[in-house]
């Protein structure tokens, strides 16, 4: 009998492109994937208003998923959180088969979460999330996963970061140019000796606080943005902060220099060490293989 392994996965977005594309190891499952994908990135559209489907929610649902086929890719119906909490459709399940065992890929909120309360053995959540909950702050600033595990508690959770999934977007030091003196470097340095603002989104600050070190921060305030309609212009306004960017266009449109990328914020596999068996340490050698370009060092 073929064993399966549950994996917790994110529900849409980035993050489950990048599980379904990493999974993506025969043609086979790639038309899967690329089904999922396209269907949330359709729902995605008339989400944002984009698009303006002929039938009513609970009927795509219905046209999505194949109830005949355990195995077919399966959805579900979240309440988005736009005025009137519209109903979303999001990824529920797909069970795929790679060297000999079945994969049950199943939809999380909070895949981490779900690791953390023994839910799931294997899961794939941001690696933001890794660092916001359960990192010890220290004085040192942090940037690979061989320190993100280290400051994670044994006490604390079974949980431990086995690698990335290279779909990276980091978070990177950006400053008006007029606070820079001649020649200097907006690194980790600069804001040690920098007294003043540093503008964050609010849910990143204990990330910021582990990347930077709490060193760096004796002299800094947090601020964080108004009602500007992008964080980078609120940044251009305080004059140095900390933000998502992967080429810096945005940034450099409200006149900001880039300065250091202090932690990519990628996908990243994760397992629960009290939870391993065999079969799960299968998957784990078919989507953690050494080739796999990504951020985070192993």
């Amino acid at each position: 009998m073929t064993e399966t392994v549950r994996v917790a996965v994110p529900r849409k977005g980035r993050p489950l492109e990048a599980v379904l594309e990493r999974f993506a190891t025969t043609e086979s499952i790639a038309e899967v994937a690329d089904e999922i994908t396209s269907t949330l990135r359709y729902e995605k559209s008339v989400t944002k208003g984009h698009t303006q489907p002929e039938h009513d929610v609970y009927e795509r649902l219905a046209d999505y998923s194949d109830l005949s086929d355990p195995a077919a890719p399966e959805y579900t119906l979240l309440r988005d959180d736009r005025d009137g909490m519209p109903r979303r459709i999001v990824f529920d399940s797909v069970v795929l088969e790679i060297d000999g065992v079945d994969i049950h890929l199943v939809g999380r909120e909070e895949p981490f979460r779900a690791l953390r309360t023994h839910e799931f053995g294997l899961g794939f959540d941001s690696a933001d999330l890794v660092l916001e909950e359960v990192v010890k702050l220290r004085p040192e600033g942090l940037g690979s996963i061989e320190d993100v595990n280290a400051r994670i508690d044994p006490m604390d959770t079974d949980v431990r970061v086995v690698s990335g999934l290279g779909d990276t977007v980091y978070h990177t030091l950006m400053a008006d140019p007029e606070l820079l003196p001649p020649g200097s470097e907006l690194d980790r340095d600069f804001v040690a000796n920098y007294a003043g603002d540093l503008c964050i989104s609010p849910r990143y600050e204990r990330l910021v606080e582990a990347v930077l070190g709490t060193r760096c921060l004796d002299d800094v305030t947090f601020a964080y943005p108004d009602d500007a309609p992008e964080e980078e212009a609120a940044i251009a306004e305080t004059g140095l902060g900390v933000y998502l960017t992967m080429t810096g266009s945005t940034a450099r449109e409200h006149g900001l220099v880039l300065g250091e990328h202090l932690f990519p914020s990628e996908t990243v596999l994760m397992e629960n060490v009290a939870e391993a068996t065999p079969a799960a340490e299968t998957v784990k050698r078919a989507i953690a293989s050494p080739e796999l370009e990504t951020e985070l060092k192993v």
